[in-house]
C-alpha cells in the first residue's frame, strides 16, 4: 500500500459547457495512444468524466495507430495483440470482441539476396553464406577465440569475441547502427550479453556436422531451445481499430470527450490543487479544469509546459528519443513475401525493416492485385532523411526495394509518408538519473499529475504494458489513494517471443502481477568511458 492522498472521486468538478468545450471534469487526458484511452475508457466506465486531448488531427492511438491512404491501411510499426497479463486480453476483448483474427507469425533476416531465420539459426547461416564466405567467418571466429579482445566494454567487443569480426560485420553491425543510430562501439556490452541469448556458433557447427553424419536429428542449428509464438491475434483492419473503438466507447458513454487536433499548451495548478490545461488548436485555446491529469505526453514536453516550470526541467530536457519513418509503397504484385516484418541486414540500403501489411491482415490490402508494403528508417527528427519530402522520400524507397532484389521499380504504382517523432525513448548513461529526478520532483509536488505509457513514462515497453499503467492509474484514482507502483510495470526482452497469453489470470492486476513485469527491456546504453565523456 503506498502513501494515502486524497485523489477526489466522480464528479468531482462540473460538467462539460452547453458549447461542447471541456470546462471542468474529472480527469484531463493528454494523448489518445493506447494508454490514454485506456485510461478514459474505464474512467468513464467508473462514473468518472473526461476530456481526453490529442494533437493529430485525424488519428488516435498514437504510434499504434493505424493509417488509412487511398483505401490501403497500414501500421506504424507492426503491433501485436499478445499479453501475459489476463486482464490486458480481458480489456481488448471487451472493447473490441468481434473483429480479431489469428495470424501466422513470420520474420526472417536478408542479407544479400538470401532470407535467414529469425532469431538467427548459425548453421543454417553458414550453410546460406556459401563454402567461402563460410570458411572466411569460421576463420574469423577462430581468430577471435585465440585473440579475443581483453577488454570487453562494447557490443562490438563481446560481439566479436563471440562469433569473430566477419559474422558481426554482417548479422550484428549495419541493422543495429541502423536502429539505434550510434556505432557498435559505443554500446554497451551488457546489451549485447542480454540480447544475444542461445545463439552458440561452435555448437552450431559441431550440430551440423552430427547431423551430416546421421548422428543427430534434432532441428537445433547452434540455438538453445525455446517456444516461439508461431501465431497472434491482430484486429482485422489494424491496430488503430481497437483505439477507434475505445474512443467511440468513451464519446457514447456521455461521460467523456476526445479533442482531435489539440495540442498541449500550459499545464498549471491551482491553490485548490484543481488543475487549468490549456491546450492550442486551429481555432485557438481550448481551457480544460480538472481534479487530476494524466498524461502520456513525452516526459520532455510535459516538463516545458508545466507553470511554473518545474526544478528538474534541466535533466528533463537531457532526455533524448529516436524516431524513425514509413514510407508505404503500393506494389502491382499478387504478393511479395510471406513474412509480416523482414530486417534489412544490408548496408546498401537505408531502410532497416519492411512491413508487409497483407500478412498482418488480408483486409488491410482492398486490391488482390497490389501488394502493399512499409519500409522503416530509423533517424532523428530533424536529420538529412527526415527532412526529405515525401515524393523524395517515395522514390528512395522503390530505389531500395530494387536494389535489395524485391521488386522492379515500374511495379510501384503509388506511395505515403508518415513521420513518427519520438517512436523510442534512448537509454543512455544518464537517462535513468534524468527520469528518477524528474518522477521525485513532479509526485512529490502533484500527487494528481499521473504520467503513463511509453514515452510519458520514458520507458521503451509495449502497448500491453502501457495499458496497464494505465489500468494501475485508473485504480489509484478510483481508491483515492497512490496504492499501486506504476513504475514497476515494464516488460523483458523475450516478452513477445516465449511465453503463454493470459498467464496472470487476476482480472484486477496487484502489485505483485504488476512486478512479475518489472525487468529492464534490452536496449543498449551508451557508453559512459574516458571516450565518450570527452566527446
Amino acid at each position: 500500500m503506498g502513501n494515502q492522498m486524497d485523489f477526489g472521486g466522480p464528479q468531482a468538478g462540473r460538467t462539460a459547457d452547453e458549447s461542447g468545450r471541456a470546462a471542468m471534469v474529472d480527469v484531463a487526458i493528454i494523448g489518445a495512444g493506447p494508454a490514454g484511452l485506456t485510461s478514459a475508457y474505464l474512467l468513464t466506465k467508473a462514473g468518472f468524466r473526461v476530456a481526453v486531448i490529442e494533437k493529430d488531427e485525424r488519428y488516435v492511438g498514437g504510434i499504434s495507430r493505424t493509417v488509412e491512404h487511398e483505401g490501403y491501411r497500414f501500421d506504424i510499426g507492426g503491433h501485436r495483440f499478445f499479453s501475459k497479463s489476463q486482464a490486458v486480453v480481458d480489456l481488448w476483448n471487451e472493447i473490441l470482441p468481434d473483429d480479431f483474427i489469428q495470424r501466422p507469425r513470420m520474420s526472417r533476416i536478408y542479407y544479400e539476396g538470401k532470407f535467414y531465420s529469425y532469431p538467427l539459426r548459425a548453421f543454417e547461416a553458414l550453410r546460406n553464406l556459401g563454402i567461402w564466405r563460410s570458411a572466411a567467418c569460421m576463420a574469423s571466429f577462430a581468430r577471435a577465440k585465440a585473440f579475443p579482445r581483453k577488454s570487453v566494454k562494447s557490443f562490438e567487443d563481446w560481439t566479436i569475441n563471440q562469433f569473430g569480426q566477419k559474422l558481426f560485420s554482417i548479422f550484428f553491425k549495419t541493422y543495429t547502427e541502423k536502429v539505434w543510430g550510434m556505432p557498435c562501439d559505443e554500446m554497451s556490452a551488457d546489451w549485447a550479453a542480454q540480447r544475444i541469448k542461445g545463439l552458440s556458433l561452435w555448437g552450431a557447427v559441431v550440430d551440423g556436422l552430427k547431423r551430416s553424419l546421421g548422428l543427430n536429428k534434432r532441428p537445433n542449428d547452434g540455438m538453445a531451445t525455446k517456444t516461439l509464438l508461431e501465431s497472434f491475434r491482430y484486429p482485422r483492419l489494424g491496430p488503430g481499430m481497437m483505439w477507434e473503438a475505445a474512443r467511440d466507447h468513451v464519446i457514447a458513454s456521455g461521460r467523456g470527450q476526445v479533442l482531435m487536433g489539440h495540442a498541449l499548451k500550459q499545464l498549471s495548478q491551482g491553490a485548490d490543487g484543481q488543475w487549468r490545461v490549456s491546450a492550442g488548436h486551429r481555432g485557438g485555446e481550448t481551457v480544460i479544469h480538472a481534479a487530476h491529469v494524466i498524461s502520456s505526453a513525452p516526459m520532455r514536453e510535459l516538463a516545458g509546459r508545466i507553470h511554473p516550470l518545474p526544478v528538474s526541467l534541466p535533466e528533463a530536457m537531457e532526455l533524448k528519443y529516436r524516431d524513425f519513418l514509413t514510407v508505404a509503397l503500393k506494389i502491382r504484385s499478387d504478393d511479395l513475401f510471406p513474412d509480416n516484418w523482414i530486417y534489412i541486414h544490408d548496408s546498401k540500403v537505408q531502410v532497416g525493416r519492411i512491413q508487409n501489411f497483407r500478412s498482418w491482415s488480408p483486409e488491410m490490402v482492398p486490391d488482390s492485385g497490389v501488394a502493399c508494403v512499409g519500409l522503416e528508417y530509423f533517424c532523428f527528427e530533424g536529420d538529412g532523411l527526415w527532412s526529405q519530402s515525401d515524393e523524395d522520400l517515395i522514390a528512395l524507397a522503390t530505389r531500395e526495394m530494387e536494389i535489395l532484389g524485391l521488386v522492379r521499380a515500374d511495379q510501384v504504382i503509388g506511395g505515403s509518408v508518415v513521420r513518427q517523432e519520438k517512436a523510442y525513448p534512448v537509454y543512455d548513461e544518464t537517462y535513468a538519473a534524468h527520469v528518477s529526478a524528474m518522477r521525485a520532483d513532479l509526485e512529490s509536488r502533484f500527487p494528481t499529475l499521473h504520467m503513463v505509457g511509453r514515452n510519458g513514462m520514458h520507458r521503451y515497453n509495449n502497448q500491453d504494458h502501457a495499458m496497464m499503467t494505465a489500468m494501475l492509474t485508473v485504480e489509484n484514482i478510483k481508491a483515492r489513494a497512490r496504492i499501486y507502483d506504476i513504475w514497476r510495470v515494464n516488460e523483458d526482452a523475450e516478452y513477445h517471443e516465449a511465453g503463454d497469453e493470459g498467464a496472470q489470470t487476476s482480472a484486477t492486476p496487484t502489485p505483485d502481477q504488476a512486478a512479475a513485469l518489472a525487468s529492464v527491456r534490452d536496449v543498449p546504453q551508451r557508453l559512459a568511458d574516458d571516450r565518450q565523456r570527452a566527446a
